[in-house]
Protein backbone atom coordinates (compact mmCIF):
# COMPACT_ATOMS: atom_id res chain seq x y z
CA UNK A 1 0.00 0.00 0.00
CA UNK A 2 1.28 3.59 -0.75
CA UNK A 3 0.09 6.77 1.53
CA UNK A 4 -3.06 8.50 1.03
CA UNK A 5 -2.84 11.97 0.03
CA UNK A 6 -4.87 14.70 0.71
CA UNK A 7 -5.44 18.47 2.29
CA UNK A 8 -6.25 19.78 5.40
CA UNK A 9 -6.84 23.09 6.18
CA UNK A 10 -4.64 24.15 9.19
CA UNK A 11 -3.11 27.19 11.09
CA UNK A 12 -5.25 29.53 8.52
CA UNK A 13 -3.35 27.51 5.73
CA UNK A 14 -4.19 24.41 3.24
CA UNK A 15 -1.46 22.07 4.06
CA UNK A 16 -0.57 18.59 1.95
CA UNK A 17 -0.29 15.66 3.99
CA UNK A 18 0.49 11.73 3.15
CA UNK A 19 -1.21 9.74 5.47
CA UNK A 20 -1.05 5.69 6.03
CA UNK A 21 -2.22 3.75 8.84
CA UNK A 22 -4.32 2.99 12.28
CA UNK A 23 -3.14 3.74 15.72
CA UNK A 24 -1.40 6.06 17.69
CA UNK A 25 -0.63 9.31 15.40
CA UNK A 26 2.85 9.84 14.15
CA UNK A 27 3.83 13.27 12.72
CA UNK A 28 7.09 13.01 10.44
CA UNK A 29 8.36 16.54 9.98
CA UNK A 30 10.98 16.87 6.85
CA UNK A 31 13.82 19.40 6.49
CA UNK A 32 15.52 21.74 4.40
CA UNK A 33 15.07 21.06 1.46
CA UNK A 34 13.05 18.18 1.44
CA UNK A 35 8.82 17.93 1.77
CA UNK A 36 6.95 14.69 2.91
CA UNK A 37 8.61 12.63 0.41
CA UNK A 38 12.24 12.21 2.53
CA UNK A 39 9.88 9.64 5.18
CA UNK A 40 8.83 7.68 2.45
CA UNK A 41 11.20 5.07 3.40
CA UNK A 42 9.91 5.19 7.25
CA UNK A 43 5.82 4.48 6.22
CA UNK A 44 5.08 1.02 5.65
CA UNK A 45 7.57 -0.23 8.44
CA UNK A 46 5.69 2.12 10.71
CA UNK A 47 2.46 1.10 9.58
CA UNK A 48 3.13 -2.82 9.68
CA UNK A 49 4.11 -1.47 13.42
CA UNK A 50 0.55 -0.21 14.68
CA UNK A 51 1.25 3.10 14.11
CA UNK A 52 -1.11 5.85 11.97
CA UNK A 53 1.68 7.69 9.73
CA UNK A 54 1.04 11.67 8.58
CA UNK A 55 4.16 13.47 7.01
CA UNK A 56 2.88 16.76 5.64
CA UNK A 57 4.54 18.94 3.60
CA UNK A 58 5.09 21.82 5.66
CA UNK A 59 4.48 25.46 5.65
CA UNK A 60 6.37 26.50 2.18
CA UNK A 61 7.07 23.16 0.67
CA UNK A 62 5.07 21.08 -2.10
CA UNK A 63 1.71 21.36 -1.83
CA UNK A 64 1.07 22.86 1.19
CA UNK A 65 0.72 26.98 0.77
CA UNK A 66 3.72 29.35 0.87
CA UNK A 67 2.17 32.05 2.26
CA UNK A 68 4.12 35.87 1.64
CA UNK A 69 6.09 37.60 4.24
CA UNK A 70 9.40 36.28 5.52
CA UNK A 71 7.49 37.07 9.19
CA UNK A 72 4.90 34.35 8.14
CA UNK A 73 7.35 31.69 9.29
CA UNK A 74 8.29 31.84 12.71
CA UNK A 75 8.45 28.97 14.86
CA UNK A 76 5.30 29.80 16.50
CA UNK A 77 4.11 29.77 13.17
CA UNK A 78 5.75 26.31 12.44
CA UNK A 79 4.90 24.84 16.25
CA UNK A 80 1.21 26.44 15.20
CA UNK A 81 1.15 23.89 11.81
CA UNK A 82 1.76 21.38 14.12
CA UNK A 83 -0.77 21.65 16.81
CA UNK A 84 -3.20 22.55 14.27
CA UNK A 85 -2.55 19.75 12.31
CA UNK A 86 -2.91 17.59 15.69
CA UNK A 87 -6.38 18.74 15.84
CA UNK A 88 -7.34 18.28 12.34
CA UNK A 89 -6.36 15.01 12.67
CA UNK A 90 -9.15 14.10 15.37
CA UNK A 91 -5.77 13.40 17.62
CA UNK A 92 -5.25 14.48 21.13
CA UNK A 93 -1.55 13.36 21.15
CA UNK A 94 1.04 12.54 18.41
CA UNK A 95 4.76 11.45 18.74
CA UNK A 96 6.26 13.87 16.61
CA UNK A 97 9.70 13.31 14.69
CA UNK A 98 11.67 15.72 12.72
CA UNK A 99 14.91 15.79 10.76
CA UNK A 100 17.34 18.62 9.84
CA UNK A 101 14.78 22.06 10.30
CA UNK A 102 11.91 19.53 11.50
CA UNK A 103 13.77 18.67 14.19
CA UNK A 104 13.79 22.24 15.55
CA UNK A 105 10.22 22.46 14.96
CA UNK A 106 9.31 18.71 16.62
CA UNK A 107 11.18 19.85 19.82
CA UNK A 108 9.76 22.62 19.86
CA UNK A 109 6.10 21.28 19.93
CA UNK A 110 7.36 19.32 22.64
CA UNK A 111 8.92 22.41 24.73
CA UNK A 112 5.86 24.58 24.20
CA UNK A 113 3.00 22.28 23.94
CA UNK A 114 3.84 19.60 25.90
CA UNK A 115 0.37 18.17 26.43
CA UNK A 116 0.11 17.58 22.78
CA UNK A 117 3.65 14.83 22.31
CA UNK A 118 3.07 11.53 23.74
CA UNK A 119 7.17 11.47 22.36
CA UNK A 120 9.73 12.98 20.37
CA UNK A 121 12.63 12.59 18.41
CA UNK A 122 15.07 14.78 16.49
CA UNK A 123 17.41 13.62 13.68
CA UNK A 124 20.34 15.46 13.00
CA UNK A 125 19.47 18.78 14.88
CA UNK A 126 19.71 18.41 18.80
CA UNK A 127 17.79 21.05 20.68
CA UNK A 128 19.31 24.46 21.33
CA UNK A 129 19.65 26.37 24.73
CA UNK A 130 18.71 29.78 24.07
CA UNK A 131 21.35 32.11 23.99
CA UNK A 132 21.86 35.48 25.50
CA UNK A 133 22.22 37.19 21.78
CA UNK A 134 20.51 36.56 18.67
CA UNK A 135 22.39 33.41 17.21
CA UNK A 136 23.07 34.75 13.63
CA UNK A 137 25.87 37.10 15.57
CA UNK A 138 27.18 34.48 17.20
CA UNK A 139 27.20 32.11 13.84
CA UNK A 140 28.74 35.12 12.17
CA UNK A 141 31.06 35.87 15.16
CA UNK A 142 32.41 31.68 14.78
CA UNK A 143 31.88 31.24 11.41
CA UNK A 144 32.28 34.36 9.00
CA UNK A 145 29.72 35.94 7.28
CA UNK A 146 30.03 32.94 4.64
CA UNK A 147 28.01 30.42 6.69
CA UNK A 148 25.45 29.21 5.00
CA UNK A 149 22.58 30.27 7.30
CA UNK A 150 23.90 34.01 6.81
CA UNK A 151 24.15 34.01 3.28
CA UNK A 152 20.58 32.56 3.56
CA UNK A 153 19.40 35.84 4.82
CA UNK A 154 20.14 37.41 1.45
CA UNK A 155 16.63 37.53 0.01
CA UNK A 156 16.39 36.40 -3.98
CA UNK A 157 19.93 35.99 -4.25
CA UNK A 158 20.01 32.39 -2.65
CA UNK A 159 16.81 31.72 -4.71
CA UNK A 160 18.28 32.76 -7.80
CA UNK A 161 21.81 30.40 -6.74
CA UNK A 162 19.62 27.21 -5.59
CA UNK A 163 16.81 27.86 -8.57
CA UNK A 164 19.38 28.63 -11.72
CA UNK A 165 19.95 24.39 -12.00
CA UNK A 166 18.02 22.34 -9.51
CA UNK A 167 19.06 19.17 -11.30
CA UNK A 168 22.73 20.09 -9.95
CA UNK A 169 21.73 21.83 -6.91
CA UNK A 170 20.30 18.88 -5.78
CA UNK A 171 22.71 16.08 -7.01
CA UNK A 172 25.42 18.19 -5.20
CA UNK A 173 23.47 18.50 -1.92
CA UNK A 174 23.04 14.60 -1.62
CA UNK A 175 26.32 13.49 -3.37
CA UNK A 176 28.61 16.15 -2.50
CA UNK A 177 31.00 16.95 0.24
CA UNK A 178 28.26 18.75 3.02
CA UNK A 179 31.49 20.29 4.90
CA UNK A 180 31.86 22.44 1.72
CA UNK A 181 28.62 23.59 1.61
CA UNK A 182 28.73 24.94 5.02
CA UNK A 183 30.69 27.83 4.31
CA UNK A 184 30.09 30.56 1.09
CA UNK A 185 32.58 31.56 -0.81
CA UNK A 186 32.52 34.75 -2.08
CA UNK A 187 31.58 35.12 -5.95
CA UNK A 188 31.07 31.32 -5.84
CA UNK A 189 27.43 30.82 -4.39
CA UNK A 190 26.57 28.30 -1.96
CA UNK A 191 27.52 25.22 -3.65
CA UNK A 192 30.18 26.75 -5.44
CA UNK A 193 32.84 25.11 -3.41
CA UNK A 194 30.90 21.87 -4.05
CA UNK A 195 32.06 19.42 -6.73
CA UNK A 196 29.34 17.88 -9.34
CA UNK A 197 29.13 14.29 -8.19
CA UNK A 198 27.77 13.56 -11.47
CA UNK A 199 26.28 10.34 -10.46
CA UNK A 200 23.73 10.08 -7.48
CA UNK A 201 24.91 7.92 -3.90
CA UNK A 202 23.18 4.36 -3.69
CA UNK A 203 20.77 5.22 -1.25
CA UNK A 204 18.82 7.44 -4.37
CA UNK A 205 17.29 6.22 -6.64
CA UNK A 206 16.53 8.35 -10.14
CA UNK A 207 13.32 8.27 -9.78
CA UNK A 208 13.10 9.73 -6.18
CA UNK A 209 15.93 12.24 -7.51
CA UNK A 210 13.76 13.47 -10.32
CA UNK A 211 10.24 13.63 -7.54
CA UNK A 212 12.58 15.33 -5.33
CA UNK A 213 13.34 18.04 -8.53
CA UNK A 214 10.27 18.62 -9.65
CA UNK A 215 8.91 19.46 -6.67
CA UNK A 216 11.40 22.04 -6.22
CA UNK A 217 11.75 23.23 -9.72
CA UNK A 218 8.07 23.61 -9.65
CA UNK A 219 7.81 25.41 -6.49
CA UNK A 220 11.13 27.24 -5.70
CA UNK A 221 12.67 27.51 -2.63
CA UNK A 222 11.86 30.93 -0.99
CA UNK A 223 9.35 28.86 0.89
CA UNK A 224 11.75 26.84 2.99
CA UNK A 225 14.51 29.95 2.76
CA UNK A 226 11.73 32.00 5.06
CA UNK A 227 12.64 29.52 7.58
CA UNK A 228 16.44 30.43 7.68
CA UNK A 229 15.26 34.63 7.46
CA UNK A 230 13.45 34.22 10.90
CA UNK A 231 16.34 32.59 12.86
CA UNK A 232 16.57 35.69 15.07
CA UNK A 233 13.15 36.68 14.88
CA UNK A 234 12.14 33.02 16.80
CA UNK A 235 14.81 34.40 19.25
CA UNK A 236 13.41 37.20 20.25
CA UNK A 237 9.38 35.57 19.94
CA UNK A 238 11.10 32.87 22.74
CA UNK A 239 12.28 34.83 25.28
CA UNK A 240 9.46 33.72 27.04
CA UNK A 241 10.30 30.10 27.48
CA UNK A 242 14.28 31.23 28.28
CA UNK A 243 14.84 27.80 30.24
CA UNK A 244 11.97 25.93 30.04
CA UNK A 245 12.95 22.29 30.04
CA UNK A 246 11.58 19.74 26.76
CA UNK A 247 9.44 17.39 28.91
CA UNK A 248 8.36 14.26 27.00
CA UNK A 249 10.26 11.10 26.45
CA UNK A 250 12.90 12.15 24.02
CA UNK A 251 15.07 10.88 21.59
CA UNK A 252 18.25 11.82 19.33
CA UNK A 253 19.21 10.27 16.14
CA UNK A 254 22.30 11.45 14.48
CA UNK A 255 24.49 9.63 11.35
CA UNK A 256 28.09 9.86 12.59
CA UNK A 257 28.88 11.51 8.98
CA UNK A 258 26.66 14.52 9.58
CA UNK A 259 28.18 17.80 8.83
CA UNK A 260 25.60 19.21 11.11
CA UNK A 261 27.52 18.17 13.73
CA UNK A 262 30.72 20.61 12.93
CA UNK A 263 28.10 23.32 14.02
CA UNK A 264 25.69 22.17 16.82
CA UNK A 265 26.37 20.75 20.05
CA UNK A 266 24.34 17.40 21.31
CA UNK A 267 26.14 17.18 24.71
CA UNK A 268 23.93 19.44 26.78
CA UNK A 269 20.93 17.14 25.49
CA UNK A 270 20.47 15.86 29.45
CA UNK A 271 19.87 18.95 30.56
CA UNK A 272 17.29 20.15 27.73
CA UNK A 273 15.33 17.22 27.44
CA UNK A 274 14.82 15.90 31.14
CA UNK A 275 13.10 12.27 29.77
CA UNK A 276 15.64 11.67 27.17
CA UNK A 277 15.36 8.06 26.66
CA UNK A 278 18.79 7.35 24.32
CA UNK A 279 20.71 8.88 21.56
CA UNK A 280 21.57 6.82 18.89
CA UNK A 281 24.56 7.66 16.29
CA UNK A 282 24.53 6.00 12.90
CA UNK A 283 27.99 4.66 11.83
CA UNK A 284 28.78 6.04 8.05
CA UNK A 285 25.87 8.04 8.07
CA UNK A 286 25.80 11.41 6.72
CA UNK A 287 22.79 14.11 6.82
CA UNK A 288 20.06 12.60 5.22
CA UNK A 289 19.74 10.62 7.69
CA UNK A 290 16.41 8.56 7.61
CA UNK A 291 16.70 8.43 3.49
CA UNK A 292 20.32 7.27 3.49
CA UNK A 293 20.06 4.50 6.71
CA UNK A 294 16.38 3.75 6.82
CA UNK A 295 16.75 0.33 8.46
CA UNK A 296 18.42 1.82 11.76
CA UNK A 297 16.51 5.06 11.66
CA UNK A 298 13.15 2.75 11.89
CA UNK A 299 14.61 0.22 14.58
CA UNK A 300 15.42 3.33 16.59
CA UNK A 301 12.13 4.56 16.44
CA UNK A 302 10.27 1.68 16.88
CA UNK A 303 12.05 1.10 19.88
CA UNK A 304 11.89 4.38 21.31
CA UNK A 305 8.32 4.52 20.20
CA UNK A 306 7.50 0.56 21.76
CA UNK A 307 8.64 1.69 25.31
CA UNK A 308 6.43 5.23 25.37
Amino acid sequence: MSPIHRMVSVNGITMHIAEQGDGPLVLLLHGWPETWYSWRKQFQPLVDAGYRVVAPDQRGYGSTDQPDGVDQYTILHLVGDVVGLIDALGERQAIVVGHDWGAPVAWHTAQLRPDLVRGVVGLSVPPAPRSSVPPLSIARKALGDGFYQIYFQQEGMAEADLGKDVRTTFRKLFGGHGASAAVVEEGHGFLGRVADPRTLPDWLTDDDFDTMVGEFTRTGFTGGLNWYRNIDRNWELTAPWQDVPITPPALYVSGERDVVRRFTDASRLPHLASDLRGVVDIPDCGHWTQMECPAEVNSALLDFFGRL
